[in-house]
Formats: C-alpha cells, structure tokens, sequence
C-alpha cells in the first residue's frame, strides 16, 4: 500500500475469505478496502511551495560571498572574507535554511571586523539555489552597540530584534496568499476516484472549472546565545494559521486552523583549524522539519488539507518529534535522526522512523551518499493481490545509495547526472520492494538565459500476484517539489509514488537572474495490473499506461523578502486510467499561482 492508511481500517480485511460472500462480494470488498487504505488525498501535501521558502530547504548548488565596503587594506578584507566563509561553513551539496543561515550570521558577526551580512537566493541550474552572501564591514562604534530593533530603534533592522555578542533573537513572519483552478479534477469522475477518502467533506471538485483560494500566516521567535566561544544553544516556537475557501479538490467547505509548527532546541559547538578545517557538532529535538537528502525518502514531515486547510500551498512541515544528530567535518557529513511525522488525526497511522544518513564530497562537484532506515511502529497495512492483509510499515528496513555529480563549474557549461537505488525489505514479513532513478542532463551557461535540459527515469516497484512476497514500494514521505518528488502536478495526486515507472523530461531557462521557467513533459507507465493500495478506481488495471501530462511552473524571486510562483498543468489519461474509469475519463487541466512575503 502507498500513502497513509486509515487508522483501523486495517482489521475489516480478513472478512474477504467469508465463504458465505460471493464472488463478487469478494471483488467489491478488495476494491472497498483498496478504496479505504489508498493514501491518494493525503499524499498532495507538496505541489507548491516557494522555492526559498525556509521549510522548503532546497540544495545549495553555489555560495559566492562578496564584500560589499573593501578597505584599503587587502589583509583586513581578507580575513573579514575568510572568517565568514569558515563560520558559515556553507558548501554546494547542503541545504538551504532561512533560520540557520541567519544563526550563523550571527556567529560570524562575534568578528568585531564584521558588520552586516545578507543573503539573496536565486534560482540555480539544477533545480536547487545559488546563495549569494553579502559582507559588510563594521563601524567600530556601531559594532560595539549591537544591532536589532530593541537596540537601534531601526525598522531596516527587522526581523532581527536583538543581535550582540553572538546572542540573537529574531522573529519570522510569513504570509501566502494562493489560488487554484482545476478543470475536470480526478478527470472529471471524482467518485470512483475519492471512493471512501476520508478528506472528502461536502462536494469535492469534478468535472467542469472549479477553483478556491488559500493562504497563511506563519509567525514565531527564534534565538540563539553562546555558552562558550564555540558552543551555542538555540531553539525555535511559532504557529501557523491557514485557511481555505472555494471549491477544493477534496471539499467546498471553508476552513480555518491556528496550531503550533516549532517548538524546538538545540545546542551546536564546533571549531575551525588553522587550516580551515571545521567541525560541526549539533543536536536538536522537538517539532521541527526534517528532509533527507534529495526529498526521495523523507519530506512531507507534517500534513496538510483537511481540517488543517492550506491543502495546496503546504504550510506546515514541522514533525510531531524529531531528534537529530548531526557531525559535519568540511564537506563530510554523518546525521541520525528518529522522527514522528504530525499526520492528519483521522488517517494517523502512528508511523515512526530512525535512520543514519552519510554524504561525502570525494571530489569537486561529486556528491556521492548512503542511507539507512527502519520504522520500529507503525500500524499502516499492505494489501496482498487478494485483499488480506499481508503486513505492515512496522519492522520496515530501507537502505539508499545515491550520488550527484555536476560535471562543470559554476558558470561553466557541461554535463551533470544523478542516480540512486533503494531497497525495502521487513522483518516481520517477506517484503521485498525496490525504487531508484537515473538522471542525465546539461547546462549550457554560454547560451542565453542559461538552459538546462535533463532527462529522468524513475522506477518504483510494483507487487507481483504471482510471487509469494510482496513487492509494492513504500514511499514514506517522499515529496519535496516538482522538480523533487512530487512526480506531475495533476498525476501526481492520481499515482504517488509507487508501482510506477515515470518518464520526464525537463528544461530550466533562466529569463533574468530573478525569472526562472521550468518546463516538463511526463509519461507514467504502471509496474503492475495489481494497484491494490493505489487509487480506488485504479486498483486493477487492464493496460499499463497511467497517462502523460505537460506543465510549466514560473519562479520569480522579486527580491529578497517576496517571492511570486505560478504553474499551469495539462494531463491526459493512458489506456489503463480510461478502461478502468468505463472510457469516460476527461483530461485534467489545472493552474495556480501564489505569493508570499517572508521577513
């Protein structure tokens, strides 16, 4: 089974093997249960997230830092330069984080040559960002004041409200405001499609246009304060509160929901030899947001929709619990993690996941990885080819290997290319499942607007009715965005990913170094005719083909505080999507666009 299963619905399966029920009583309760465990509404949680968006973390592909006021004496800049660079410890390969960078600021401002320091992201040429830092160097006398509102007084400050001495509190506000259109949602037949979907509430979107807004408000404090030279504490608490309104895709009631998102501490120490060397040691816990790696595995640590509202535009991420260890020694990094995502009540599955994750950067631009994972609870079931339950996520072992390598420099045309396997397997149970991806692409920096242009074939396996194991990949909680995981803005709602073979095929232009277009075009085949724990309406196909879709996705990072996002999406149903919807499938249409202003 995909997705998140409704919690209990697990226990009505063995009452398919009643000899008193018919054959097809039998046939009706499989697609009923399949219908109930599919995790198709609560797998949308990521479509559209701004890019720079702090919970989005994407990755760093470049960190160009410049000082903006040099002095007339090179060694003063050099070393002002050098010490930022050392205590920002930034490196193609990481993620970016809005709320870290800025705690690190704050560490390399304890530099009394050091005064303000900025960051711009902007697109970059693989799908993640290249974050250009700006130094400044300090006035004496303004350095030994301090910065912040609650000390100068100075609205250019915010969101900084204090920063002296390496102790900083600043406070977040984000606001988004969305819409959303569809024509023909769920290609037009929404109840065979949504049969037994717990997030349908009311009428859900169907054939014809419909079309809703969407936003929220996310505001909290975050600080830091040093307990040493090199150790620091640090922790974060804010809420969030979403709202909906209009005709959604599982519902037309409106919605509003305020709740805690952080509410986390950690403490961080580390040190840098006269070499440049630097060690990183850190360790947090509480709600907070995790995302391992390339999003492949673990992202959609919270859920959205329902109750929550905000289905679309994805405003919470923080996990119910996540403790995480990191040590980072240069480009070398080695985290574990144990993490209890924040489900939706009425589909909670109870899961929880712990993983070692390792990243090594053996050469210039290789990045070349390994995970392992297990889940020790979970009361999520899988479906074997007849209906009964065959297990569950409990007991669920997972190990990736996976690298990046980017074959020329920043500014530089040349190749590029990814790839990563995975494999599943369960101690309770004969689980044998595998998912992986190849990449290949190129930049061509020379031409104008910079394109890229990449190919990409993702595979996650299917369950064979004839073998005794079961073999349907489990994607946790993978997402991220559209250049990630989230597989086609339309198709992705239909089929997650698992029992999946996707085809896509993708272009990056840069129209400015603010304006980026990204064009996709997709084809999804199924692995296997038995879709049980896929989409209802889908559970047993008679031809491979899920269908293709075409979309355009536009970003513009207007500047530092406010960024504007829009898409348009075009899919067309394949062969198995229309024999089983009794040929009266309608291609889907969607767009939408959002825009958020972020201190």
């Amino acid at each position: 089974m995909t997705g998140i299963p409704l919690h209990g619905t697990e226990r009505s399966a063995p009452a398919m093997h009643d000899p008193n029920i018919s054959t097809a009583g039998r046939w009706l309760r499989i697609v009923a249960v399949a219908a109930l465990a599919s995790g198709i509404g609560p797998r949308v949680w990521a479509q559209a997230v701004g890019v720079a968006d702090a919970g989005q973390r994407l990755i760093i592909e470049s960190v160009t830092i410049t000082l903006v006021n040099p002095s007339t004496d090179p060694a003063l800049n050099n070393r002002a330069e050098d010490s930022v660079r050392r205590a920002l410890s930034l490196f193609p390969g990481q993620r970016y984080d809005e709320e870290r960078l800025a705690f690190v600021d704050a560490i390399a401002r304890r530099n009394p040559d050091i005064g303000r320091i900025t960051n711009t992201v902007r697109p970059g040429r693989i799908g993640g960002l290249d974050i250009l830092v700006e130094v400044e160097l300090a006035d004496p006398v303004a350095a030994a004041r301090g910065n912040g509102y609650l000390i100068t007084g100075q609205t250019d400050d915010l969101p900084t409200l204090y920063d002296q001495g390496g102790t900083l509190l600043r406070f977040r506000f984000d606001v988004l405001s969305m819409f959303y259109s569809n024509g023909n949602a769920w290609y037009g037949q929404p109840g065979p499609m949504l049969a037994g979907n717990p997030l349908v509430q009311g009428t859900p979107a169907g054939a014809g246009t419909s079309a809703w807004g969407e936003g929220y408000l996310h505001y909290g404090l975050y600080g830091m304060t040093p307990l040493s030279a090199a150790t620091y504490v640090y922790g974060g608490l804010s809420a969030i509160t979403s709202l909906s309104a209009g005709q959604e895709l599982f519902t037309n009631e409106g919605r509003i929901y305020t709740g805690v998102e952080d509410a986390f501490a950690g403490i961080v120490t580390g040190q840098t030899t006269a070499r440049g060397d630097r060690l990183v040691v850190n360790l947090s816990a509480g709600r907070q947001r995790f995302t391992l790696a390339n999003a492949f595995l673990i992202a959609n640590t919270a859920a959205n929709g329902g109750n929550r509202a905000a289905l679309q535009s994805n405003a919470r991420w923080a996990s119910d619990l996540l403790v995480l260890g990191q040590v980072v020694y240069n480009t070398t990094k080695v985290e574990a993690f144990y993490v209890d995502p924040d489900e939706l009540p009425v589909i909670d599955s109870e899961t929880t996941i712990a993983g070692v994750n390792v990243e090594v950067q053996p050469a210039s631009g290789l990045t070349l990885a390994a995970s392992y994972l297990e889940v020790p609870q979970s009361q999520q079931s899988y479906f074997g080819p007849d209906g009964s339950i065959v297990g569950t996520r409990e007991g669920l072992q997972l190990a990736d290997a996976r690298l990046l390598w980017q074959g020329a420099a920043q500014g530089q045309s040349g190749p590029f290319l990814g790839a990563e396997v995975a494999v599943q397997t369960n101690r309770n149970f004969d689980m044998q499942a595998s998912a992986g991806y190849g990449l290949v692409g190129y930049t061509f920096a020379q031409a104008r607007g910079t394109p890229s242009v990449s190919y990409q074939l993702s595979y996650f396996s299917g369950d064979d009715p004839a073998t005794p194991t079961y073999e349907r990949w489990d994607p946790l909680l993978s997402g991220g965005n559209g250049e990630q995981w989230v597989q086609g803005v339309n198709h992705f709602k239909v089929v997650q990913d698992s029992n999946v073979i996707a085809h896509r095929l993708q272009a990056q232009v840069n129209l400015s170094p603010k304006l980026q277009l990204v064009p996709q075009l997709w084809a999804f085949y199924a692995d296997s005719l038995n879709n049980i724990g896929g989409n209802p309406a889908l559970t047993f196909l008679s031809d491979n083909a899920y269908g293709t879709e075409a979309n355009l996705t536009a970003k513009w990072f207007v500047n530092r505080n406010v960024y504007v996002h829009g898409a348009v999406a075009y899919t067309v149903p394949g062969d198995g999507v229309q024999q089983a919807l009794g040929g009266e499938a309608d291609p889907w249409w969607s767009a939408m666009a959002f825009i958020r202003f972020a201190f």
